[in-house]
């Protein structure tokens, strides 16, 4: 089978293919060969571009990439390994000649549709830093002109955990959105899902793969309950757990029970345990605050990230207290690597609250809304804020 190697070319056709399928397929109807429609219809938007070009002549090096994409089109020896389209683009986007977080924010780029600026915000760096990491991971494939293929299953280990993590950013983005008017994008946490199946099928005994959709299942049973008819987010405090999808809780549990019989449990393995336990609980006051923050200590021994530690100082507060929380939180940024990730200011803000720093919590809040594109998250962020206002002003 061919390799791919101008992906900025056919990045930009292909994005405009995916549109095009977008208009036409809900009316038409899906056509038997989804992939094959794209490639040939990506080719063509290609020719009408370059037709327009007045060197035309000069693009046909150019045009012979998405030939080669089109002659890809038909069935070869993987179909009956990946026959997921998207899944087998995010296993060829994960190539392990880059760095993991190179060719994650590049699938997350090319096949998952995120913007520079969400993927920044998933990797904490600034958009300018994620904008010229993309540009670098793509001048690097066009150098060392790396192929772009669908790997053979005994290559595929080598990229599991990149693809792993491209499936549980695009849940994230969808769960919580960097920016619009809606707090969620469902259909990100549905294709998100869907992905993570078809992959638990073709690599059933790896713990962290069904680990990582009883995580995402278990999240996102509480999709209808995180917000109210007006729009609003309501926190997990005052959520109407009659609202929980309680079929995706017993496939959740399910999958991480599985999950627990395959090894010693992964990252996602202990976050899904962690909710598991939200699940469990009857009501908010019933939560057992203490194995959360336990399972935080193991998730943060295996990735000690800032924000596996800022969910741990959340989970402290609840189990000791809101002082206890404010001091597992203090010197968490230090190094200014949290100074644009909003739910850090947000949890800051809300413990300098409870422990009645009010000036304090309004600054952190204030932030907060810097910090946030979403409309539903600066609506709910503006009323905590205008909430500790009024109480200070009326208790002076």
């Amino acid at each position: 089978m061919g390799a791919v190697r101008d992906l900025a070319l056919a990045e930009d056709v292909l994005q405009d293919a995916c549109l095009a399928a977008l208009q036409h397929w809900p009316a038409d109807g899906i056509p038997e060969q989804p992939r094959a429609w794209l490639l040939r219809t990506a080719r063509n938007r290609a020719i009408d571009h370059f037709r327009r070009d007045a060197n035309f002549r000069l693009k046909q090096s150019e045009l012979a990439v998405l030939t080669a994409l089109q002659n890809q089109a038909g069935p070869d020896e993987m179909d009956h390994e990946i026959e997921d389209d998207r899944l087998r683009m995010v296993f060829t986007c994960c190539h392990p000649a880059l760095s993991e977080p190179a060719r994650v924010a590049l699938t997350l780029r090319t096949i998952g549709g995120l913007t520079t600026f969400e993927i920044a915000r998933a990797f904490l760096v600034p958009e300018t830093t994620m904008a010229q990491r993309l540009v670098r991971a793509k001048r690097k494939i066009k150098a060392a002109k790396i192929p772009y293929r669908v790997p053979p299953p005994h290559l595929w280990a080598a990229r599991l955990n990149a693809v792993l993590a491209v499936i549980y950013l695009v849940f994230n983005e969808g769960y919580a959105a960097t920016s619009g008017s809606e707090p969620l994008r469902a259909s990100l946490c549905d294709e998100a899902i869907r992905l993570g199946g078809i992959l638990a099928d073709l690599v059933p005994h790896d713990g962290e793969v069904l680990g990582l959709v009883a995580l995402m299942l278990l999240h996102d049973s509480r999709r209808e309950a995180r917000m109210d008819e007006a729009g609003r987010l309501v926190t997990l405090e005052n959520q109407d757990r009659g609202r929980w999808n309680s079929d995706r809780i017993e496939a959740g549990v399910r999958a991480l029970t599985q999950a627990a019989l395959l090894g010693p449990p992964g990252p996602y393995q202990i976050q899904a345990a962690i909710s598991a336990v939200h699940a469990r609980a009857q009501n908010y006051d019933a939560t057992d605050w203490a194995e959360i923050v336990a399972l935080y200590d193991q998730l943060l021994a295996l990735n000690p990230t800032p924000v596996v530690a800022l969910n741990r100082a959340v989970a402290v507060s609840f189990a000791d207290g809101a002082g206890a929380g404010l001091a597992a939180l203090r010197g968490l940024n230090e190094d200014g690597a949290m100074d644009q990730y909003q739910p850090f200011h947000a949890a800051h803000a809300d413990l300098l609250r409870r422990t009645g720093h009010g000036a304090a919590a309004a600054d952190a809040y204030r932030q907060a809304l810097a910090h946030t594109n979403n409309d539903a998250e600066q609506e709910f962020l503006r009323a905590r804020l205008e909430a500790l206002t009024r109480n200070s002003q009326s208790s002076n």
